[in-house]
Parts: C-alpha cells; sequence; structure tokens
C-alpha cells in the first residue's frame, strides 16, 4: 500500500485477548455474554484495522486464555479472524497460552482450523509481515522461562534497511525495581537497540492497561481489548502503530464494551443510601459493567432491609455486583422505630427487642442482624 512505497507502515497492536476466560465470579447468563464479548472483539479490531487501513495486527501473547479451552470458543474465534481475510494476524504465545507439550497452538483444533491469514509466531525466525517489515517474536517456551526471553530474541540482531517490530511479552523491569526476576524485560537493552536502530518498535503483551514504556514512545503495552479485571487502569483499547525508520505515531483506539468499577461507600442515613442507588443507576450499558462496593457504617433494620432490596434489584441488572463490607462492616443497630414498624406486640414484640438486643453486640450479632434485615422485609411484602 501507498504508505510502505513512502517507507511507512500502519499496524494494530493488540495482546491479552484471553479467550475462553471463565470469569467464575459472574452469574451463568452474564459469564456467556462475557465470553462472547472476547470473541466479539476480534470483529472490531478488525475493523478497526481495516477503517485505518492497517496493514496487519500483532497480537502479543495471551490471545487464549488457557491451553485448554472449549474447543467451540476456539473455532469461533478463529472463524472471527477468517472472516476478516486478507487481513493478517500474528499471534505470539504467551504465559497463558505457551508453546509447551499442551500448546494451543498446535493442537489439532487449531491447526484443523487455522485459516491462512493466520500466523503463529512460535519462534525466533524473523518473519516478513510485509515487504519492508520484520516481526523479532519472543514466545513464551512454557510458564515460567528463566530468561528475558525478548532480549534474548534481540541479541544477534544487527542493524538493517527494513523496519523491525518486535513482539514481546511479560514484565518491563523498569516497572518493578525491586524484582530479581531474570524473565523480566529489560528496558535499558531495549532502548539501547532502538536508539542504534537495530528495533523500532516494541509490542508488548501482558500488562492489561494501555501503557507507554521508557522515553523513547517505541515501547508500548497495548493493553487488554476487553477488561478482565479491577486494577487496570486503561483497558478496553486496541493501538494504530505509525512507523517509519526515524518516528512512531501511536493512537488508541476504544474497542472494548464490558467495565469494571469498584467504589467504597460510608453509609449511615438515606440520603447515603439514596447516593449509593445513583451511583449504581448511573452505570451506562449495565449488563456490561461489573461492579464491587464496599460498605461500612451504621444503619437502622429499615435501612438495611431498604438496602438489601436495592441491592438485589442492581445484581438483576448489572453484569455482576459483589458487595463487600470495609473495616468495622456495615453494622445493623435497631432503634424502637425499628421494632415498632413490624407491628406487633405481646410476646412477639418481647422477642423482637431481644433479637434485637442479640444485634447489638456478641458472636452472633451478624447473624441476627441479617435476620431482623430479612423479617422487616418479609412483614413488608405484599400479600
Amino acid at each position: 500500500m501507498l504508505l510502505i512505497l513512502q517507507g511507512v507502515v500502519r499496524f494494530v497492536h493488540s495482546a491479552d485477548w484471553q479467550i475462553g476466560q471463565p470469569a467464575r465470579y459472574l452469574s451463568e447468563e452474564a459469564r456467556a455474554r462475557f465470553s462472547a464479548a472476547r470473541i466479539e472483539v476480534i470483529s472490531t479490531i478488525a475493523e478497526l484495522a481495516k477503517r485505518e487501513h492497517c496493514d496487519f495486527v500483532v497480537v502479543c501473547g495471551d490471545v487464549f486464555d488457557s491451553n485448554h479451552i472449549d474447543r467451540q470458543v476456539l473455532v469461533r474465534a478463529l472463524d472471527k479472524m477468517r472472516a476478516a481475510a486478507p487481513l493478517a494476524f500474528f499471534l505470539l504465545p504467551g504465559n497463558h497460552d505457551p508453546l509447551d507439550a499442551s500448546s494451543i497452538f498446535r493442537s489439532p483444533t487449531f491447526r484443523a482450523h487455522r485459516p491462512s491469514n493466520v500466523m503463529v509466531l512460535d519462534g525466533s525466525e524473523r518473519v516478513q509481515a510485509v515487504s519492508g517489515v520484520e516481526l523479532i517474536a519472543a514466545p513464551w517456551p512454557n510458564k515460567r522461562p528463566l530468561v528475558d526471553l525478548v532480549g534474548e530474541a534481540c541479541e544477534s540482531l544487527e542493524p538493517t534497511d527494513v523496519l523491525r517490530v518486535v513482539c514481546g511479552h511479560g514484565a518491563v523491569d523498569a516497572m518493578w525495581p525491586e524484582s530479581n526476576d531474570p524473565a523480566h524485560i529489560s528496558l535499558e537493552r531495549l532502548e539501547e537497540r532502538i536508539e542504534s536502530g537495530v528495533i523500532h518498535y516494541v509490542a508488548l503483551g501482558d500488562r492489561h492497561s494501555t501503557t507507554d514504556v521508557g522515553d523513547t514512545g517505541k515501547v508500548w503495552y497495548s493493553g487488554a481489548p476487553e477488561p478482565t479485571d479491577f486494577d487496570e487502569i486503561e483497558p478496553g483499547n486496541a493501538l494504530v502503530v505509525d512507523l517509519d525508520r526515524n518516528d512512531v505515531e501511536v493512537g488508541r483506539h476504544r474497542v472494548g464494551t464490558w467495565r469494571f468499577e469498584h467504589r467504597g461507600w460510608e453509609l449511615g442515613t438515606d440520603l447515603d443510601i439514596d447516593a449509593l442507588r445513583d451511583w449504581l443507576e448511573s452505570s451506562d450499558n449495565k449488563e456490561r459493567c461489573i461492579v464491587r462496593t464496599t460498605l461500612r457504617g451504621q444503619v437502622s433494620v429499615a435501612q438495611r432491609a431498604r438496602l438489601d432490596q436495592m441491592l438485589d434489584h442492581y445484581t438483576d441488572l448489572l453484569g455482576g455486583l459483589e458487595v463487600r463490607h470495609g473495616d468495622g462492616g456495615l453494622a445493623v443497630v435497631p432503634d424502637d422505630a425499628d421494632l415498632d414498624d413490624f407491628g406487633v406486640s405481646g410476646y412477639a414484640r418481647e422477642a423482637l427487642s431481644d433479637f434485637s438486643e442479640m444485634a447489638r453486640s456478641g458472636d452472633r450479632a451478624v447473624i441476627a442482624q441479617d435476620a431482623l434485615a430479612l423479617l422487616y422485609r418479609l412483614t413488608r411484602s405484599p400479600a
């Protein structure tokens, strides 16, 4: 294409698709949609590549969540890439899908269904992606390598007239300064090779947050195209890279549809519960939003019952809702108004009073609090 004739190549840098991720913390229904999104994003990446006139796509490790995903999931993922032909996909084995004895890339299913536009970067040989562009690959041979695989892949390289894109996977040592892991990627060695013109761009996977590493602007983690956890800073992107011998431009493009959100709440009044409700309600595309909320504070039985009912509602709406209790937890402290609201008298009122005292302290306080909240909801349910 014209860009290559002008000495510039444009490609998509992606990584950490983790197709087949089980996501056991989700409901069965949400889990199926979450898994499907990891396959659907392949089409989104292909559409991005075609819209931006990219020459190929590199996927830098953890294409699959493991070497043992369901056959159906594997076949569907390969079919998505087949549908994008003639766009080429170059897949690098990472720590989740290494080239060990059980490698998914060597499985009969992968070999039988691999389309011609899908290539596995499974060796140290230089791969011509397009005319004038070499891929230098550092595939993982097992889950625990004992050397800097990227450094080794670049060791014997000399300056060349072609553009070189290094495809690697793993942690960069500069981001883990206290670690002595020999498998960490040496940023200093990479930047030396970039400065000397031996390599021109380093496409990395493993870190799920889009990250520009070092000072050259030529070492990047693309991040995962669909997020996988709450601690990821900027997932959901694919990178479009414009590269020539002297410069690089990297553009972030949103391709993900799921989100992880986390926030803690101190509850004590109805207004606090209203604010929590408004936050949960503000989530766009709720069925693809996974929320973790940490609750602490002190509420009445009536407030706890209202809170439980509200959380049940958003559990049904959201892709996932995990409720945790912070330091000290969320205490339920019954008051006289709570007992009056039960609308009982005599022995039943005395029993409730005893239950209320139990809820204030002791080993069984939490059980008593939960029971009071449930009873309150039951007495408020329509006949």
